[in-house]
């Protein structure tokens, strides 16, 4: 694991019980990003209901996935967030992984969720990652991703540092997201923004279907 990486990892194993305590029951007072979820439910039970959110943390969206008619189960990078997400949130499947190398064989899943997940990719991260994550949906099958809109510009300081650790951040473009996603083998869908509030950038929504096989093999668990 490269040094960012275990950064990344160590500052969420802090930020845990953080975001138990504030970000439980938060999509409750955000009818926006219930309605993308729905979209993506709805479509991605046409393929099937066997999805991923990767990046889960606490597994707070788990449960409304789960009521709308999918089979979700979670992946993070940081152990402890698995923890906290198995005490909070069980009755669910939990592995700790990179989504550089997740733990599904190839073209496993109906549909994958990435609610904030792809914000920490370095540039020299994103080709892996967003293959890897083409490599695990199976043609036809979607994914949604939550994401901060931006320029590409490397961030810090943010909430996290307040806390006591911080990570890089990468708020991106819509047209690099779907460039991205395009690059290994996905097609637009929708997309679409909410505005910014105080000092947090607008949020963007996306969402993909793929339309290609991968060549890569199969991955692997990766702590």
């Amino acid at each position: 694991m490269d040094a960012r990486t275990e950064e990344l990892r160590d500052a969420h194993d802090v930020l845990s019980e953080y975001y138990a305590k504030n970000f439980a029951g938060l999509l409750d007072e955000l009818p926006v990003e219930r309605a993308v979820l729905d979209l993506f439910a709805e479509v991605t039970r046409a393929t099937g209901t066997q999805v991923a959110d990767v990046g889960c943390g606490t597994g707070r969206l788990l449960p409304y996935l789960a009521s709308r008619g999918l089979s979700p189960r979670g992946v993070d990078l940081s152990p402890k967030m698995i923890e906290v997400a198995r005490r909070d949130n069980p009755g669910f499947a939990y592995e700790v992984a990179d989504l550089r190398h997740l733990p599904f064989e190839d073209a496993a899943l109906d549909g994958v969720v990435c609610w904030f997940s792809l914000i920490y990719l370095a540039p020299d991260a994103r080709v892996p990652a967003f293959t890897e994550l083409a490599r695990v949906v199976k043609p036809g099958g979607h994914l949604i991703t939550a994401y901060k809109l931006g320029d590409g510009t490397l961030r810090r300081n943010g909430l996290s540092t307040q806390l006591g650790v911080d990570f890089d951040r990468y708020f991106l473009s819509a047209q690099e997201m779907e460039e991205r996603f395009a690059a290994a083998g996905f097609t637009l869908v929708f997309q679409g923004s909410i505005p910014a509030e105080g000092v947090e950038p607008p949020y963007g929504y996306m969402l993909v279907r793929r339309i290609t096989a991968t060549s890569t093999g199969t991955g692997t668990a990766a702590a």
